[in-house]
């Protein structure tokens, strides 16, 4: 996926990670390091208030809240849904990474 996204922005790509073991892998490494267009910022061991993706998923579920789903892949369709209209919202996601407190530098690390 991230070749693909690289490819398709023709630019270089900084990813922000937890310490999701996937992410801290041998493996994941190997393969940041065998590309020089990624850059990976490591948050540290337990810090949700510095992952701006941790407020887009509150955000998408305090819109769930009362909703009464047919099937798994019903409430996958309206989560789907949900981020998908964010994506159409440039200030509420300005939002999320404003209330980390960090700040958004176009230049890579």
């Amino acid at each position: 996926m991230l070749d693909a996204a690289h490819q398709y922005l023709k630019a270089e790509i900084v990813l922000i990670w937890d310490n999701l073991n996937t992410h801290i892998s041998a493996a994941m490494r190997r393969l940041v390091e065998s590309r020089d267009w990624l850059h990976v910022v490591q948050l540290p061991a337990y810090a949700p208030e510095l992952n701006p993706t941790e407020s887009v998923w509150s955000h998408v579920k305090r819109s769930l809240g009362n909703l009464a789903v047919t099937s798994v892949e019903h409430l996958a369709s309206i989560v789907r849904n949900r981020l998908k209209r964010i994506q159409y919202r440039p200030a509420l996601l300005h939002g999320f990474l404003v209330q980390t407190g960090l700040a958004l530098d176009l230049q890579p690390p």
